[in-house]
């Protein structure tokens, strides 16, 4: 494919944006209308650079890494339990969590009682105050592109659908090996430090005497989730 460079006039904020594994969504409409246009330019020179470029198709783009750190694999990590959080909170609440994050809103307002509730989780994501709720989880889903905020208003984007696409997909896992063997308590997911730092991990608590069908969904909660969410 030939490529003009001169075509591509969003080259450098594109990248820098991507780079940093930022999520260019509607939210930007110069980058995303340039990625749209030259999709195949796009992805074709940053494939010569070494890079992977997704183009989902509900609107929104992305770089895969080749290898991430340690603290980019704990960010997604709470990330990703933040979002298995929410939307168990939101059905608890009788509101629809595809319909919330799925373009929907979160008041800064209705933190709290999140933390409050969920304590037990936020700690092993080592968050325990309102503080660092919104430091290490609300700010960066800003500025990773999942989440836009004002006014004390967090709205969600499309490329929320990656960790929307796990949490669903873990829930069909253990849905499927409830109704394959007999009705038990689902195991919660969690996060262990000491997993492999190229994925996120959903793993049941430690139990002395773990089912059958305990073990086979978290099993396939596991698998999963390292094939769905890789950055």
């Amino acid at each position: 494919m030939n490529i003009d460079l001169k075509e591509l006039t969003q080259l450098a904020p594109i990248f820098r944006e991507l780079f940093k594994g930022y999520h260019v969504s509607r939210r930007d409409p110069e980058l995303y209308a340039q990625l749209s246009n030259l999709q195949d330019q796009y992805r074709a020179l940053f494939k010569a650079l070494g890079y992977e470029l997704i183009c989902d198709s509900r609107g929104f783009y992305y770089f895969v890494p080749e290898q991430m750190g340690a603290q980019v694999n704990k960010t997604a990590q709470r990330l990703a339990l933040f979002t298995f959080i929410l939307v168990e909170h939101l059905a608890d609440q009788g509101r629809d969590p595809l319909a919330v994050l799925d373009g929907g809103s979160l008041g800064r307002d209705e933190l709290p009682p999140l933390l409050e509730k969920y304590r037990d989780l936020f700690l092993q994501a080592e968050v325990t105050t309102i503080e660092e709720l919104e430091e290490k989880i609300m700010r960066r889903l800003n500025q990773l592109g999942f989440t836009g905020e004002e006014n004390g208003v967090y709205r969600f984007l499309a490329p929320m659908h990656r960790f929307l696409d796990v949490c669903l997909s873990v829930q069909q896992d253990r849905d499927l090996a409830a109704t394959l063997h007999s009705a038990q308590p689902l195991p919660t997911p969690v996060l262990l430090d000491d997993e492999p730092e190229d994925a996120i991990i959903i793993l049941a608590e430690d139990e002395p005497d773990l089912s059958e069908e305990d073990a086979l969904a978290r099993a396939m909660a596991a698998e999963r989730a390292v094939q769905e969410i890789d950055a």
